[in-house]
C-alpha cells in the first residue's frame, strides 16, 4: 500500500517518512509489509489511507492543473482538507489516528457492522431503516454511494434483519462489509464527542480550494464550520451522490481519485456520466497521466 509510489516518487517517499516521524512508529513499514490483520485495524488503516492519499496528491498536484474542488468519502474528506491546507499534514495525521482509535473503541463497546444494499433506492432503504427502528434497533442509511447502491449501518441484529428484509423488497444483492463497527450511525456518538475534543486542539485555516462536506454535500470554507462538520460526519450519512454533483457544479471537467483502489472511479460511471475519471494511486497511473498531458 503506497510502497511502489514511494519507491518511484520522492514526494511520496518524503510523505511516508514524515508520517513515521509524526506518529513515532513505522506506519510506512506496516503499510508496505503488513501483517494485514494489523494494517486493517481501524486505528492503523485510517492513517495509512490518509498518508497514501496525501502522498498521491503531492505527486500529481503539479501535473493536474487548477483544482476546481475536492471531496472525500468518509475518511477521505480529512485527506482532502489536508491537500487543501486546511490544517497541517502532521495535525491531520494525528487527528486521523485518534479518529480511528475512537471509532474502533466505539465498535468494541457497542458492536455493529455495515452492509451494502444493491438494487434499492434511498427511499426504500429508509423505509427498511424505520421499520428496524420501530423494532427497537439501530439501522440507518450510512453511505449514499450511487443510484441503487446504499450502505446501511447499525447494530448486529439490524444488519442481520435487513439482509433478509431487503431481498423480500426487491434488492438485487446484499453485501456484508468487513468493518469493525457501525460507522456513520448513532452508534458512533461517543467517538464523535471525543473526536471534537481532539479537533479543538488543531489550527484550522480556510482551504486553498473548495472542499465538499459529506454531511451537507456543499463546499464549506469557514474553519469553525469545517471542524464541526468533521465531527458530525462520524454519525451522519455520507451523501456521496450529492457530493459529486456539487463538484460538477463547481466546474469540474475531469475527476481524479487519489489513493489506493478505484472504488470512487467506479462509482463515477453512474454519478458523473460523460466526465473522465482517473484513479491516480500507482506509478503506472501517474505516468499514464503524464503521457496524456
Amino acid at each position: 500500500m503506497g510502497q511502489a509510489l514511494a519507491e518511484r516518487f520522492a514526494e511520496a517517499r518524503d510523505t511516508f517518512a514524515e508520517a513515521d516521524d509524526t506518529l513515532g512508529f513505522g506506519l510506512s513499514g506496516l503499510a508496505w509489509e503488513g501483517p494485514e490483520e494489523v494494517l486493517t485495524a481501524t486505528e492503523n488503516a485510517q492513517p495509512a489511507l490518509f498518508v497514501h492519499s496525501v502522498a498521491a496528491y503531492r505527486v500529481v498536484r503539479a501535473r493536474i492543473g487548477t483544482v476546481a474542488g475536492a471531496a472525500g468519502h468518509s475518511l477521505g474528506e480529512l485527506s482532502a482538507h489536508a491537500a487543501a491546507g486546511t490544517y497541517s499534514f502532521a495535525d491531520g495525521l494525528r487527528a486521523v489516528r485518534r479518529r480511528g482509535q475512537l471509532m474502533a473503541r466505539a465498535g468494541e463497546e457497542t458492536p455493529g457492522t455495515m452492509a451494502a444494499i444493491l438494487g434499492l433506492g434511498v427511499d426504500r432503504v429508509d423505509e427498511l431503516c424505520r421499520e428496524a427502528e420501530r423494532q427497537g434497533h439501530t439501522l440507518v442509511a450510512a453511505n449514499l454511494n450511487a443510484d441503487g447502491q446504499v450502505v446501511v449501518s447499525g447494530d448486529v441484529w439490524g444488519i442481520s434483519w435487513v439482509a433478509t428484509a431487503a431481498k423480500s423488497r426487491g434488492a438485487r444483492r446484499i453485501m456484508p462489509l468487513k468493518v469493525s463497527a457501525a460507522f456513520h450511525s448513532p452508534l458512533m456518538g461517543p467517538a464523535a464527542e471525543q473526536f471534537a475534543a481532539a479537533l479543538n486542539g488543531i489550527r484550522f485555516r480556510r482551504p486553498s480550494f473548495p472542499v465538499v462536506s459529506n454531511v451537507t454535500a456543499r463546499a464549506v470554507d469557514d474553519p469553525d464550520r469545517i471542524r464541526e462538520l468533521l465531527v458530525r460526519q462520524l454519525t451522519a450519512p455520507v451523501r456521496w451522490i450529492e457530493c459529486v454533483e456539487a463538484l460538477r457544479s463547481l466546474g469540474a471537467s475531469r475527476f481524479a481519485e487519489l489513493g489506493p483502489g478505484k472504488v470512487l472511479a467506479g462509482l463515477n460511471r453512474r454519478n458523473a456520466r460523460g466526465i473522465p475519471t482517473l484513479a491516480l494511486g500507482t506509478p503506472g497511473s501517474i505516468e499514464s497521466l503524464e503521457q496524456r498531458t
